[in-house]
C-alpha cells in the first residue's frame, strides 16, 4: 500500500509556520509509512549573485579574454570555470544537499554535472573569489567595480 501524501517542504520562518508545521505532524499517519526529515535551511546561491556572475563577470572574461589568440563567449567559460572550480563533492556550508559534481558513464568516463546553482550563498562567494582571481592573475582580466554579495 502506497501512501497518498504529497512531499511538502516548510521553512520555520514564524511560531505561525510552527504551529502549522505541528498540526501537519498531528493529522500524518503513524504506521511507518511516512518519513520526516528536520535539517537547518541552507540559503541557496541568491538571484544578485547568478545576476553577477552572468551580467558582469562572464561577460568581462569573454570580452577580455584571450587564450591562443583566441576569444571564449561566457557560456563556454562558465562551463570551464565550473570544471575548474565546482567543489568536488559535497561540503558542509557551501553546497545544497544532493550535490554532485561528475557522474560516472557506462563507458568508465566522467561526466560534470555540477551546477553553481546547487551552491550555497556562502559557496558561490567561495567560487566567485576562485573565479576573479584566476581571471586576474591567469587571464589579465580588470573587473569593473566590485559588487560582490554578502555570504
Amino acid at each position: 500500500m502506497t501512501s497518498s501524501v504529497k512531499p511538502r517542504k516548510l521553512r520555520l520562518i514564524s511560531k505561525a509556520v510552527a504551529m502549522n508545521a505541528s498540526a501537519l505532524m498531528h493529522n500524518l499517519p503513524c504506521d511507518g509509512t511516512i518519513e520526516v526529515v528536520v535539517r537547518e535551511y541552507k540559503k541557496p546561491s541568491s538571484h544578485e549573485q547568478r545576476k553577477l556572475m552572468w551580467g558582469i563577470r562572464l561577460a568581462e572574461i569573454a570580452e577580455q579574454a584571450w587564450v591562443d589568440g583566441k576569444q571564449f563567449s561566457k557560456e563556454t567559460w562558465h562551463e570551464y570555470l565550473k570544471e575548474l572550480y565546482l567543489p568536488e563533492g559535497f561540503i558542509e556550508g557551501e553546497t545544497l544537499d544532493g550535490y554532485q559534481k561528475w557522474v560516472e558513464l557506462p563507458n568508465g568516463q566522467r561526466h560534470m554535472i555540477g551546477s553553481t546553482t546547487r551552491l550555497t550563498t556562502k559557496g558561490q562567494c567561495i567560487y566567485m573569489e576562485k573565479v576573479e582571481a584566476y581571471s586576474v592573475v591567469e587571464l589579465g582580466v580588470r573587473f569593473s567595480a566590485d559588487e560582490r554579495m554578502e555570504a
